[in-house]
């Protein structure tokens, strides 16, 4: 059997074969690293820095953090509960950019919540089922279990090199028999409770290899990916889950979602497509054996007379040759089976593109028969599967009554409420707004569009006619894959008993291991004769196996709540435990889960909660079942591309000399390329592999500047070029705490009023960024500015003439550390050590420090800084006590005092002085 090739993982080198290194040891006998290292493509030329061996201590911390887990038992029941997760991947085999953004953002915010005193939960698992694994087992020869634990490993140790603490103790794989044996546990729990049914529905068929293919299996042009063959789409019957009936729920409820993304919960709302209007009812004037009438919904009941045809989806029951006329029934047909060959449904529906049946409605109104026509834009798991047709008054309509000639003359029976006197109205396009209705609408006309809304659903209502109905745009979830790598759904099919649910005692139904994977013959599993093969557990009598898998989405769905007590055998997990911990206090991970995955862990949490599972604890968290409470989504990481100018192909890395980052030049031609920033793909020769990155660069230096270059829920431009300033900075930081280091331990404190003015000065500076960074990590997630505000303080610290003996220094060089450890724990433990190096601190990690907290009064400022204008323009900047900042005559004193004041002011009187905002503007009138 051929082996998939994996890239084994190595241990992270700091020197490559292009780099020569020699350390240096520092006055405070730490390693720095010299490095000359080569530049690609150019041209003998080479670069100098000098930085901390940021390996050596990353070397050193792991294994301190090996032999003592800073945030092992730290857990008890005085302290209050904190849920960080960041969305589990799929084990590819290697994290991405995207990765290390998401996860670096998660363990900050973990490791600041530690420090304030919570107890975390931070656990990490893989969403490990799914297509690419089958088709790497088809590709590669190798088994999708063994080609996904081995990613698993590589992958772990990935995360390891970047530092990142999870708890690895609850660790999960929804591929484990462990895992999915809960996820087919909750599968019956909804079947129990009439959630988990199944119905026919369309699917993409490949004809060639006899097989279902997920849409990603679908090229552009309608082709399968592996056989090349024109997909089909074709009616199998299939597991659903019904969605619809939390429709209310998911839809209300997004308004208590207070710190979602506004985007998110906009694409929430559209998806679930609440519409409140009418449902009539036409009656065919020819009923057929399984159709007497067709139902439709609308939310403007006030076009009623303007309906001039009904459209119904090529799915309905009411398509089929025994229902049709025989004049029509062929080429109706006909039309069907050709949209069956038909991948791109969306082109299908742009065409406008019908057929008429020849089959006619009776319109109780108006007494007019009605002629139905089929077409792809009306689906039939949406409303009732059938439309009124009313041109006039709906584009989509006016566009497909056009195109298929439907009638001689449009219908107009809205009309604007205000009709132009000087020309007539236009009725070459449909007026889609709501008016007064015209003569055409019978005993409604002149009526305003909303009171003719309700007088026309009352009189429908009185004949049988019609009634008030609410629609949501929100379809069951089809849940069925004909695929092996998958949860098998646990169902028995008996000839006897019919649909038999899997007793609860033998589960989990395992998914065999001894399966061919050739790609073509339907689902691996309908081969597994002995598998499939069972007895009924109702009348013992054969039987067979549901050979679908489930969707990975239902793996997803509740694997937020397992983590809560994933070694739980009894049941998916413990109902205090999990109410404990429920919600997720913060979720974070890509804008592109923002509907599915999002809506349907809403729509198992709610169940969830519903069936008794876990319960709702009022006094803490909200009891709605909403599984998230605030939600993170972070942009995507953009490379830097290059273009040739005159081509426009994009250009390899080694086709571009980037010695000067500033002016690249492309190698063969001596042009300046087109640079821009664009998602990471091959194509575009832009990846970046985060391995390599931190092989350069380190790790701390990484993760400070994937979160320093833009705001979390931005696209971040990657450029690499920029980590030397992070690499700078926190040497400057190790440099200021071993200075405080190599002095005596900070006494007390002195109290506000009796510091010097530089003390002051440096004391309300650092209290005033522990209340920004604070806000950042807790509140705005802003973390971007939180790293800017740190760096602010410490060249403040730098600068300021106190020496490393000062409380208050030590001080703010303590705060800085402390708060600078979430984003770069490496050197903040290294500036902790050092800090503390005299000392008998019994606690040597940074991380068993309190988070610093900020004193009121500390942030209040002795001085304020005013500035003047002479006759309304601006001219000097003075610093006035706060006392004196309204008093215009002291103002003006010290402004004379200057230089810039004698100026503009000289000997003149002043005739008027407008004080403002506090004394920080004034205005001398002159």
């Amino acid at each position: 059997m051929l082996r998939c090739q994996l890239q084994p993982w190595t241990t992270p080198l700091r020197a490559s074969s292009s780099a020569r290194c020699t350390f240096l040891r520092n006055s405070s006998n730490r390693l720095y690293a010299t490095t000359t290292r080569a530049t690609p493509n150019a041209s003998n030329k080479s670069t100098k820095k000098a930085s901390l061996n940021f390996g050596a201590m990353e070397a050193k911390w792991k294994a301190r953090w090996a032999e003592s887990p800073p945030f092992k038992n730290l857990e008890t029941k005085d302290k209050p509960n904190y849920y960080v997760l960041s969305m589990f991947p799929y084990p590819s085999g290697m994290l991405h950019m995207g990765h290390v953004r998401v996860y670096t953002i998660s363990d900050t915010l973990q490791r600041f919540r530690h420090m304030s005193g919570y107890n975390v939960l931070h656990p990490m698992g893989w969403d490990a089922f799914g297509l690419p694994a089958e088709n790497a087992a088809i590709e590669r020869g190798i088994h999708p279990a063994e080609w996904t634990v081995k990613n698993i490993e590589l992958m772990k140790e990935q995360m390891r090199m970047l530092s990142l603490e999870f708890d690895w103790s609850r660790e999960l794989a929804t591929c484990d028999p462990s895992y999915y044996k809960w996820t087919q546990y909750i599968f019956l729990e909804m079947y129990k409770a009439g959630l988990a049914y199944q119905k026919e529905a369309v699917v993409n068929w490949d004809p060639v290899d006899q097989t279902v293919l997920a849409n990603e299996q679908v090229d552009h042009e309608g082709k399968s990916w592996r056989s090349g063959a024109l997909v089909e789409r074709k009616k199998l019957k299939q597991w659903f889950f019904k969605v619809t009936d939390f429709s209310e729920d998911l839809l209300k409820d997004i308004d208590l979602l207070e710190n979602w993304p506004q985007r998110v919960k906009q694409m929430q709302r559209h998806w679930i497509g609440k519409s409140k209007g009418a449902e009539f009812d036409f009656p065919l004037t020819t009923p057929t054996e399984k159709v007497s009438s067709l139902k439709v919904f609308t939310s403007r009941p006030d076009t009623i007379f303007g309906v001039q045809y009904l459209v119904v989806a090529p799915e309905h029951p009411l398509v089929n040759k025994d229902s049709l006329p025989k004049e029509q029934a062929a080429s109706v047909m006909e039309f069907v089976n050709d949209l069956n060959k038909v991948q791109n449904m969306e082109e299908a529906e742009e065409n406008k593109k019908g057929v008429f049946t020849g089959l006619y409605v009776n319109h109780p109104l108006t007494k007019e028969d009605i002629p139905i026509y089929v077409a792809p834009y009306v689906l039939a798991e949406y409303g009732t599967g059938a439309v009124m047709g009313v041109p006039a008054h709906d584009k989509r309509d006016w566009d497909f009554c056009h195109t298929n000639k439907v009638v001689d003359k449009v219908k107009f029976v809205v009309e604007p409420s205000i009709k132009e006197t000087d020309k007539p109205l236009d009725y070459a396009e449909p007026f889609t707004a709501q008016g007064v209705l015209s003569a055409l609408s019978g005993p409604y006309a002149g009526m305003k569009s909303q009171e003719a809304m309700k007088a026309i659903m009352r009189d429908a209502s009185k004949i049988g006619f019609g009634h008030g109905a609410t629609q949501y745009r929100l379809k069951d979830w089809l849940l069925s894959r004909q695929r092996y790598w998958g949860a098998p759904i646990p169902i028995i099919h008996c000839p006897e008993c019919d649909v038999v649910p899997v007793p609860n005692e033998q589960l989990p139904v395992h998914l065999p291991l001894d399966i061919s994977f050739t790609g073509k013959g339907g689902s691996p599993l309908a081969q597994a004769e002995d598998w499939v093969n069972c007895k009924c557990p109702k009348c013992n009598g054969p039987a067979k196996r549901e050979t679908d898998t489930m969707d990975t989405f239902v793996d997803s769905s509740w694997y937020f709540m397992r983590f809560t007590d994933p070694h739980n055998t009894s049941l998916p997990f413990d109902p205090e435990k999990a109410s404990a911990r429920l919600p997720v206090d913060i979720y974070i991970g890509g804008v592109e889960h923002a509907i599915l995955h999002l809506l349907y862990s809403r729509f198992y949490s709610k169940f969830l909660l519903r069936n008794g599972a876990y319960h709702a604890t009022p006094d803490i968290k909200p009891g709605n079942g909403e599984p998230f409470n605030v939600l993170l989504t972070q942009g995507m990481v953009h490379g830097q591309t290059y273009k040739d100018p005159a081509t426009q192909r994009f250009l390899k890395p080694e086709e571009v000399d980037t010695s000067e980052p500033k002016n690249p030049k492309i190698i063969a031609t001596g042009e300046t390329p087109l640079i821009s920033f664009e998602k990471m793909s091959k194509s575009k020769y832009n990846g970046v592999d985060p391995v390599n990155v931190v092989n350069q660069h380190g790790v701390d230096p990484v993760r400070l500047h994937i979160l320093y270059k833009a705001p979390p829920s931005e696209v971040l431009e990657w450029e690499d070029t920029s980590i030397v300033g992070m690499q700078r900075w926190l040497a400057k930081v190790l440099k200021l705490a071993e200075s405080v280091g190599n002095d005596s331990p900070c006494t007390d404190i002195p109290a506000l009023d009796k510091m010097t003015s530089e003390e002051r000065d440096v004391y309300r500076e650092t209290h005033t960024t522990i209340k920004q960074v604070t806000e950042a990590m807790s509140t705005t997630y802003s973390l971007n500015t939180a790293i800017s505000d740190l760096i602010k303080l410490s060249n403040h610290v730098s600068a300021s003439s106190l020496q490393p003996s000062s409380p208050v220094y030590q001080h703010a060089v303590r705060s800085i550390v402390t708060m600078m450890a979430p984003v770069a724990p490496t050197i903040g433990e290294e500036c902790w050590e050092a800090i503390t190096i005299q000392t008998n601190n019994s606690s040597r990690s940074v991380f068993a420090q309190p988070w610093p907290v900020f004193e009121e009064k500390a942030l209040e400022k002795d001085t304020v800084d005013c500035v003047i204008q002479v006759n309304g323009k601006t001219r000097l900047n003075i610093t006035v006590p706060v006392a004196l900042a309204s008093d215009a005559a002291t103002i003006e004193k010290l402004a004379r005092d200057t230089p810039q004041g004698q100026k503009w002011l000289a000997d003149k009187p002043i005739r008027r002085a407008i004080v403002a905002k506090n004394g920080q503007l004034v205005n001398f009138v002159i």
